[in-house]
């Protein structure tokens, strides 16, 4: 059995606008398990790339450590790639978009590797506003170390060994929203067509942009008395905020029927329409968007689409103003620039 991809496709394939086929966008074989909910999502992340027209080497993907940190290796295998400690991606790419803000930054992050050891540096990435996707992929499961139950394993939820969850869990959505986040979105690993917008959208955010992808661990979380199973997801999902994507180079058509769609123009031009599937319910409203994600939780439901957009708030580098220019292109001149830069930022401090 081979574990390497053909390098010949369709002399036919379609290509995108910057002249690349799909298969541009793949990465390695998966070894993860057959049926696994990250691999649908590795596969969204080929797809929103590929229709974003988005140059694999322009972009940087960093991880932790877990199953979902492993799913980087079979997406962009022309990116830039880092694999961190665990739960320590934030920080690292913290580093990486300071020293160069001009590529996209994809984060991919576990349930595990954010809301237990990576909570406190996922907090503070949050609140810096750093311009990127952070994706977590929710199982609600230790997967690599035989299934225990997660910080996202919801209460009263029954693992593989019949044993009740007692304690709360934490919602990663939820918890976005109350520390700022800009962009937050809920999707299903199973739901393609949802899925891949919002990818394209948080790609051309400025900003923070967080997607909690509940994805079902088919070894040890897949089962009856489990809430991220792929039966219990659809059974429970329901959509807050539908959205279409339309890339500035498109042109842009509504569909939709007058006061059920919204307009939102992002800053590099392109544009998402909003579908309300609730006529209350405003995406750029933070208090409303919390109080609906606990509604929806307290009647057992999952709420997913986009939650919250803020396409206005500065981002890391605005705040900071910090250099246009990649650290690796600056000269000598601009690094070092000697004795009086040091004793004059020594004044200001004073």
């Amino acid at each position: 059995m081979s574990f390497y991809k053909p390098s010949f496709r369709h002399p036919k394939a379609p290509e995108n606008r910057i002249g690349l086929t799909e298969s541009a966008y793949e990465g390695a074989i998966s070894t993860l398990c057959a049926g696994c909910g990250h691999d649908s999502i590795s596969a969204a992340i080929v797809r929103a790339c590929w229709e974003s027209a988005i140059a694999p080497h322009r972009v940087a993907k960093l991880s932790g450590i877990g199953c979902s940190s492993k799913s980087p290796t079979y997406f962009l295998n022309q990116a830039h790639g880092f694999n961190t400690v665990h739960g320590r991606m934030p920080s690292v790419m913290t580093g990486a978009h300071a020293a160069n803000r001009s590529l996209y930054y994809i984060g991919v992050s576990g349930d595990g590797d954010t809301a237990s050891i990576g909570m406190g540096q996922f907090a503070h990435i949050i609140r810096r506003n750093l311009n990127m996707m952070y994706l977590v992929e929710n199982n609600g499961c230790y997967g690599l170390t035989k299934g225990q139950d997660s910080a996202t394993t919801d209460e009263g939820a029954v693992n593989k060994k019949g044993v009740e969850n007692h304690f709360e869990s934490i919602d990663l959505v939820g918890l976005g929203l109350q520390l700022g986040a800009t962009f937050v979105a809920r999707s299903f690993s199973g739901d393609k067509s949802q899925l891949v917008p919002l990818i394209k959208a948080a790609m051309a955010h400025k900003g923070f942009a967080l997607i909690d992808v509940i994805s079902p661990c088919v070894t040890f979380n897949n089962h009856k008395g489990s809430t991220k199973s792929y039966d219990y997801v659809r059974e429970h999902q329901a959509s807050g905020v539908v959205m279409d994507y339309v890339p500035m180079a498109d042109e842009i058509t509504i569909d939709y029927d007058p006061g059920s769609t919204e307009e939102v123009t992002l800053h590099d031009g392109s544009v998402i329409h909003l579908h309300k599937a609730e006529s209350e319910y405003d995406a750029h409203d933070r208090e409303a968007a919390i109080n609906t994600l606990q509604r929806y939780k307290t009647e057992g439901k999952i709420l997913t689409g986009l939650i919250y957009l803020d396409p206005q708030a500065p981002d890391f580098h605005e705040m900071m103003g910090s250099s246009a220019t990649p650290f690796n292109q600056l000269n000598e001149d601009a690094l070092c620039p000697g004795s009086s830069a040091l004793a004059r930022i020594n004044a200001a401090l004073s």
